[in-house]
């Protein structure tokens, strides 16, 4: 399996998938019929599914005893300037699968809700599922920044075009903040190329930046992964933008394009900036301690059930940052769990919603009540997630929210009690949520003649029901992939920062690394 261009099928078959339902689009002269909307939707469908069995050989063929990067690719591109060089290792793996596995519940839960504009909608979604595979396999800065801001452009068309009342100023918002955040990165990345000499990825991990530029470098690149993220207080984009999308682009924004952030901080920011991660580690934990208990306040004063699920996702992004900037191994390793089992929990949330969403068009939660009594199948499927989402043990949710709080807790005690604090708050706000919409009375007329979830529904949330439950009973999967890769970058950090920062890391406070 390794002879083969794995990466390369995986990064580019959407696109392959994309281009296909675009010729037959333009070769029907455009038309908006029946048939031409199936067959587009069966193209998108069956591409994600393929791409996702495809991606699947990165797990089986992936040797976790190596820290370095595997399945790689490398082709000279502009006379040398830079390079086709991909890969993967024990970081970023988890995100290429993650990508690929959620990419065709996004197809079944636009397969009944979008009417309009059909074949250009799978056509979106297929190019931004390519660009976010290419960013987490991406091992040259050039490529890592084109696959990072060419996947703006398709999330804004969904969100602008097939989004809500508001969609307009929210795609526009989106768009705008991260862009804006992305510039300083790019300026960073040149400075990078002229200092080092190289675009490679691999090279600049080997480089020694000097300790002065390493704090320009980190704030440029903070700049533009802290806002993707997000972390407060530049998070304020992403309740519009969950709000405004459709329910296909809410699970994949929450589920791979917020993970982009995190993933940037493990590859770019301890790795090639170490002393200034260790220096700025401070503020780190400051701003996501106020993430997670701010968010976590305005998530219980929510009336809208996206807007909720949205301010959450702000708060457990909070636990990966933290957990991220701990520098040891159960805060990154926790960090990591909590990407992907956020990725799990919070894409089935707005999926969850979405079911009723279709139902009732409204996310209003005083309009729902006593769902239990017609929708039990549903119900319990939101209990499983909401009972994640809150960290409960048994659940994925509980093992990374533990580990970054473990691991933080060694370096920062403060900042790990407000960070609790936020484990009781969140505990609050979704069980809140819970009874609203399923128990109590079932008054409302319109509630009556609420039908269970169907087939198309069920095959939605039940494998997402059953990984939460899986991975929340044996993470093993996930840390057997993990655990060198992360380890090998802690090492790196140490051997790059000296004694002091040996401190800081394992035992003391990063603050005595200043």
């Amino acid at each position: 399996m390794t002879s083969w261009p794995v990466i390369s099928l995986v990064t580019f078959l959407p696109l392959v998938g994309a281009g296909f339902i675009l010729a037959s689009w333009l070769l029907a002269g455009k038309r908006e019929d029946a048939v031409a909307k199936r067959n587009a939707r069966f193209v998108a469908l069956w591409t994600t599914v393929i791409t996702f069995l495809i991606s699947l050989t990165l797990y089986f063929g992936f040797d976790p005893t190596n820290a370095g990067f595997q399945f790689v690719e490398n082709r000279p591109l502009a006379g040398g300037l830079f390079s086709y060089h991909v890969g993967v290792d024990g970081i970023s793996m988890p995100f290429v699968i993650l990508t690929t596995f959620l990419m065709p519940f996004c197809i079944l839960a636009s397969w009944e809700t979008i009417e309009e504009r059909v074949q250009e909608y799978m056509i979106a979604f297929l190019v931004l599922e390519a660009l976010m595979v290419g960013v987490f396999v991406s091992l040259d800065i050039v490529l890592f920044y084109v696959f990072f801001e060419a996947g703006l452009i398709p999330m804004f068309l969904i969100i602008g075009i097939w989004g809500g009342a508001r969609r307009v100023y929210a795609s526009f918002k989106f768009f705008l903040y991260t862009l804006l955040g992305s510039v300083l990165m790019l300026l960073a990345m040149m400075a990078m190329f002229w200092n080092a000499g190289t675009t490679d990825i691999v090279k600049l991990l080997a480089h020694d930046f000097p300790k002065d530029m390493q704090t320009w470098l980190w704030l440029a690149f903070f700049a533009s992964f802290a806002v993707k993220m997000p972390m407060w207080p530049v998070h304020t984009w992403l309740p519009d933008a969950h709000v405004e999308a459709p329910t296909a682009g809410s699970v994949i924004l929450a589920g791979i394009l917020l993970k982009m952030g995190g993933y940037g901080f493990l590859r770019f920011s301890l790795p090639m900036f170490p002393d200034a991660s260790v220096y700025f580690s401070s503020l780190v934990f400051a701003l996501s301690a106020i993430a997670i208990v701010y968010t976590s306040l305005v998530a219980m004063m929510q009336e809208d059930m996206k807007k909720l699920i949205a301010y959450s996702s702000v708060a457990h992004m909070g636990f990966v940052t933290m957990g991220i900037f701990a520098l040891n191994e159960q805060g990154i390793q926790g960090a990591v769990f909590q990407m992907i089992s956020h990725g799990l929990v919070s894409g089935a949330l707005f999926l969850c919603v979405g079911v009723v969403y279709d139902r009732m068009h409204t996310r209003d939660i005083a309009a729902y009540g006593g769902l239990v009594q017609r929708m039990p199948v549903y119900a319990f499927a939101f209990m499983v997630f909401t009972m994640a989402n809150v960290g409960l043990p048994g659940t994925s949710g509980f093992i990374g929210e533990f580990l970054t709080l473990a691991g933080t807790f060694k370096v920062s005690t403060w900042t790990a009690f407000f960070a609790t604090s936020g484990v009781v708050l969140s505990a609050a706000y979704a069980l809140w949520l819970y009874r609203r919409v399923i128990f109590g009375p079932l008054e409302r007329p319109a509630l009556m003649g609420m039908r269970d979830i169907d087939s198309r529904e069920m095959a939605l949330l039940l494998p997402l029901v059953v990984l939460v439950i899986y991975f929340g009973v044996y993470p093993s999967p996930i840390f057997d992939v993990t655990t060198a890769s992360v380890n090998a970058l802690i090492a790196d950090v140490v051997k790059s920062v000296g004694p002091i920062a040996t401190t800081a890391v394992t035992a003391g406070a990063p603050a005595a690394a200043h």
